[in-house]
């Protein structure tokens, strides 16, 4: 039987850090040795407070995360960095996302490769296949304004930078509320709501999590814009009509990334034309999940938090 040590969320606010058994490798299957893995401040909270809405695999016992990062144990593939976007190889316990463990068993192709020298930092591959999703949808034009400047957000403008500059389209602006937030920009300006008055932006891209948002960026949309919501909202989201209506605004959802999302990001990274410097702001060892959980969800200064396993490995 392969154990492993996992953090697990018995019920919300509810959190212990103890060995689990995982299920068999089968012949498709590989092991993962774990380095490092991410907190995220979006699902995981939702699941740490109880407040994540219905949702396929729901339930606790549960195993989260899905930043991960290891190298594989044995095999053809041994001793590749991988990133793992969650696993389900916890028995009765459920993986949702299942990636916040020293040891994972996961199918081989779900184990993607990465580059080596990238370490710690290529447990952000899910939010820069995020950020990559919300921008490349069948003729999406790329967001002139970006509401919010954590790690997904700089993400987005970083990609949307990058683009901008191949296509001859502007570079973004980012609202920011949090003055502690607004540095860190890199080819893009990021201001505060209040200090920007224009009212014609053609696409805004909103990662605020902030269910009361788009009144707000209604006023700010041009005629016949586009509003694309790339954050995750925990409660219903509403807009007076009468806005909209005059701008015959539209409004997309950008939901989780693909495969192909994850593609695109590895090889902007490889090109040297993305970086994930700066991003990783708090690390603590695994064994202090508790209080890792607590640091990223409360204090305003965490962008990223990532916990360490190699002592576990």
């Amino acid at each position: 039987m392969i154990s492993a040590t996992a953090i697990v969320l018995e019920q919300p606010e509810r959190l212990s850090f103890r060995a689990v058994d995982l299920t068999e490798p089968g012949p498709d299957d590989v092991v993962v040795n774990i380095d490092w893995t991410g907190v995220s401040t979006g699902t995981e909270r939702l699941l740490y407070s109880g407040q994540m809405p219905a949702f396929p695999g729901m339930g606790y016992p549960l195993v989260p995360g899905y930043e991960t990062v290891g190298r594989i144990a044995g095999g053809a593939r041994s001793g590749e960095r991988v990133f793992v976007p969650g696993a389900q190889c916890f028995g009765e316990i459920r993986g949702l996302f299942g990636g916040s463990a020293s040891r994972l068993v996961v199918p081989s192709a779900r184990a993607v490769r990465i580059d080596d020298g990238l370490g710690e930092r290529g447990t952000l591959m899910a939010l820069a296949a995020t950020a990559y999703h919300a921008l490349a949808a069948p003729e999406a034009r790329l967001p002139e304004l970006i509401v919010g400047h954590g790690v997904l957000g700089r993400l987005i403008a970083r990609i949307t930078t990058v683009l901008a500059a191949e296509r001859g389209t502007p570079a973004p602006v980012v609202w920011e509320t949090n003055a502690g937030r607004r540095s860190g920009a890199v080819g893009y300006e990021v201001v505060h709501p209040m200090d920007d008055d224009r009212r014609n932006y053609p696409v805004i891209c909103d990662v605020s999590g902030d269910s009361e948002i788009l009144d707000t960026v209604i006023a700010c949309l041009a005629p016949g814009g586009e509003i694309v919501l790339a954050g995750f909202y925990s409660k219903p989201l509403g807009f007076a009509f009468p806005p909209a209506f005059i701008r015959e605004a539209r409004i997309r959802i950008a939901a989780e990334w693909k495969p192909a999302d994850l593609t695109a990001v590895i090889a902007l990274i490889d090109e040297g034309r993305l970086s994930l410097d700066g991003l990783i702001t708090h690390r603590v060892e695994a064994a202090q999940a508790e209080g890792a959980y607590r640091t990223a969800f409360e204090d305003a200064d965490c962008l990223k938090m990532i916990m360490d396993w190699r002592a576990f490995s």
